[in-house]
């Protein structure tokens, strides 16, 4: 019979992990937000003829 000794230290391994894993995600999103993307400075318009529309009722 083998005898297996338990210890607490792989589930505090295992904690550190998962923790270290939300804080990398967690600042990723936080960059993310601090990024400006450039916004389309050209209004888009496009003329619709009413000949084409449809009145569906």
């Amino acid at each position: 019979m083998q005898f297996s000794k338990n210890t607490s230290s792989s589930s505090t391994k295992g904690l550190l992990v998962k923790i270290f894993f939300i804080l990398i995600i967690v600042g990723a999103i936080t960059l993310l937000g601090k990024i400006e993307f450039p916004s389309p400075n050209k209004n888009i318009e496009k003329i619709i003829l009413n000949e084409k529309l449809k009145i569906v009722k």
